[in-house]
């Protein structure tokens, strides 16, 4: 299945994207794809309904994140292999976390807005995983029980914030608008071969980032297992994997978002982002 929440910012209904690609409104079948919701059982009923027997959603109607109820929001840092080597850094021998406001989480085609004081603001094209179920000291082999899907992140950062300002790279990673998240939440049952998928990120139209998750240095099973060695993951939590190469900050000029730039951002199976970064309004 690929699930969708659609409507304004804060009133968002759940819905199915059906065969014709139409959005189906689901709302009188679950309140929204948050919470028991995202459990496996529930989205195993999911699947029964015949989308064609739902009301659509008008064609225009804007898509919010694909998830609700996040309160925990991680990344993975450099884990491509390539992506280290470009930034000049060392391949890490575990995953290295680090957070991202809840608060960043906006819509996959909502205005990306400059944060006040940004110099640096710079793209990162990831595949994200959502948890289904309370996750605590998971196995890698049972990683089927507890995610309900991927969808496609933005892991938009402002990389002074967050190499030169001291602390955490939570600083350059977490203002407003910095966590497009979607279009779809797809199911694992449509998305047999997470590892083996295509990436790619353009600016204005000239391709920056190409990719595939193949290369990534830790899968996702492995990931769900080690981030829940260290917390409780709990359903609707979002945890981003990391992008390949090609971001601004490594290219040679450096290269950075200004207002008016327009990202698109695309992964097989996962659909297509589109931001255009505005600049920042009080």
């Amino acid at each position: 299945m690929k699930l969708v929440r659609f409507g304004a910012p804060g009133a968002e209904k759940p819905g199915i994207v059906d065969n014709e690609g139409n959005i189906r409104d689901l709302s009188k079948h679950i309140p929204d794809l948050s919470g028991a919701h995202l459990a496996p059982a529930a989205l195993a009923k999911l699947s029964e309904i015949d989308p064609a027997s739902l009301p659509k959603a008008p064609s225009d109607v804007r898509l919010g994140p694909p998830v609700a109820g996040t309160h925990n929001f991680i990344a993975i840092g450099l884990n491509y292999a390539d992506h280290a080597k470009e930034t000049g850094q060392e391949i890490p021998t575990e995953p290295i976390l680090f957070n991202k406001a809840t608060t960043s989480i906006c819509g996959p085609y909502d205005d990306v807005m400059c944060p006040k004081n940004s110099r640096h603001l710079d793209w990162e094209c990831e595949i994200a995983f959502v948890i289904g179920a309370r996750a605590r000291y998971v196995e890698a082999k049972d990683w089927a029980n507890y995610i309900a899907g991927y969808c496609i992140c933005n892991d938009v950062s402002e990389r002074r914030f967050q190499s030169k300002r001291g602390g955490q790279w939570v600083k350059g990673k977490s203002a407003e608008t910095f966590g497009p998240l979607g279009p779809w939440l797809v199911t694992p049952d449509e998305l047999t071969d997470p590892d083996n998928l295509a990436m790619s990120l353009d600016v204005n139209g000239a391709r920056k980032q190409t990719g595939s998750t193949a290369t990534m240095i830790f899968k996702i099973p492995e990931l769900l297992a080690y981030v829940t060695e260290f917390m409780v993951l709990e359903p609707g939590d979002v945890i981003t994997t990391g992008t390949p190469p090609g971001v601004g900050t490594a290219r040679n000029p450096k290269e950075f978002l200004k207002p008016g730039d327009v990202m698109e951002l695309r992964i097989d199976g996962l659909g297509m982002q589109r931001q255009k970064v505005v600049a920042f309004a009080p």
